[in-house]
C-alpha cells in the first residue's frame, strides 16, 4: 500500500505498508486460495485499512491480480475482504496490470530510449510488456504488446523446490520459461530492436526491489535508498547463493525463483548495451544497469 500526495516532481510518499502474505501458496496444486493464505492477506489488509482511516483520501484504488484471477474461490475472497475489512478489491486483467506497471515506470525512461522491455515479477504471475517510449515531451509511452505468464516466484518455488539451488536445476527452469517467450519475441522482433539500440530493460515489483536491496547489501530494506537507485549487474549470474538478512527465513526459495526470472529477462536481451531500469515508483523504484 502507498499513500501519497501530488508534488512538482510527481508525488510525495506520506505512508506505506507492505507484508509478504503468499496469497497464492498452494494454488498451483489445488486451484484454490488456502484458508491460511487468505487469513494472512486479511490481516495485512486490516493493517492497510487502519492506516487509510487516518487520512482524508481524495482517491483510492485497490486491485487483486493473478492469485485471484486463477483461484476458483477468488471472488469469494474478494467478497470476504469487503465484508470483514471494508475494502472493495477489483480483479484486474493481465493487460491492465501491465499498463499500470508501464505508467508507474515511465519516469525511469531516459532521453535516448526508443523502446522498453518491462517485466513485473509477482507471486503468481509475470507480466512482460513491450513499450514504445514517448517521442517528445508531453507524450506518454505506448504499450505495443504484452504477455502474462502464470508463473511467479511463489508458484515457481513450490513447483521446483530445492532443485532451484543447483546450477543445472536453475538454468533448466530458465530454459523452460524462456520457451514460453519465443513467440512473443518473434512477433515484436525484440531481439532485432535491441541490437539496433535504444532499448531499455525495466523491471518492477517486489522481486526486483528485493534483489536491489541484496545487491546494495542493506541491513534493512530502506525505500529511500532503493527508490530510483542505480546499480550494475552481469547478464548471466554464475552462482545461486542469495542471502538477505532482512528477508526472513521463509524467502530463500522465492528469492531464487525471482532470480530465475531475472536471469531469464536478461537472457532475453543478450545483446543489450549496459542500460536498464527497475522498479515501480508507485511502490518502489530502482534503476539498474545490466
Amino acid at each position: 500500500m502507498l499513500i501519497a500526495s501530488p508534488s512538482q516532481a510527481g508525488f510525495r510518499v506520506l505512508d506505506s505498508f507492505s507484508r509478504i502474505v503468499r496469497l497464492g501458496e498452494g494454488l498451483g496444486n489445488s486451484g484454490l486460495l488456502s484458508s491460511a493464505s487468505m487469513d494472512r492477506a486479511l490481516a495485512a489488509l486490516a493493517a492497510c485499512a487502519e492506516k487509510l482511516s487516518r487520512r482524508p483520501l481524495r482517491g483510492f484504488d485497490a486491485v487483486a491480480t493473478e492469485a485471484c484471477r486463477q483461484a476458483r474461490n477468488g471472488p469469494d475472497f474478494i467478497a470476504r475482504v469487503e465484508a470483514e475489512i471494508g475494502i472493495r478489491l477489483r480483479i484486474i486483467s493481465g493487460r491492465e496490470e501491465a499498463e499500470l506497471a508501464m505508467e508507474s515506470c515511465a519516469p525511469l525512461l531516459g532521453d535516448g530510449d526508443r523502446r522498453a522491455l518491462l517485466f513485473d515479477i509477482g507471486g503468481g504471475s509475470t507480466e512482460i510488456a513491450w513499450i514504445r517510449a514517448a517521442a517528445k515531451p508531453g507524450d506518454v509511452p505506448e504499450l505495443i504488446g504484452y504477455i502474462s505468464l502464470p508463473i511467479g516466484v511463489v508458484t515457481l518455488a513450490e513447483r521446483c523446490g530445492t532443485a532451484c539451488f543447483t546450477e543445472a536445476g536453475f538454468f533448466a527452469v530458465v530454459d523452460e520459461v524462456a520457451a514460453h517467450l519465443q513467440a512473443f519475441d518473434r512477433l515484436h522482433c525484440i531481439g532485432q530492436e535491441i541490437r539496433a539500440g535504444g532499448v531499455r530493460l525495466m523491471g518492477t515489483s517486489g522481486t526486483v526491489t528485493t534483489l536491489a536491496g541484496v545487491v546494495m547489501a542493506l541491513p534493512r530494506y530502506r525505500r529511500p535508498l532503493v527508490d530510483g537507485s542505480h546499480w550494475i549487474v552481469r547478464l548471466r549470474m554464475p552462482r545461486l547463493v542469495i542471502y538477505s538478512p532482512w528477508a526472513g527465513p521463509p524467502l530463500p526459495r522465492t528469492l531464487v525463483s525471482g532470480r530465475i526470472e531475472w536471469t531469464l529477462s536478461c537472457r532475453a536481451a543478450p545483446s543489450m548495451p549496459p542500460s536498464g531500469a527497475y522498479g515501480r515508483p508507485k511502490r518502489s523504484a530502482s534503476r539498474i544497469e545490466g
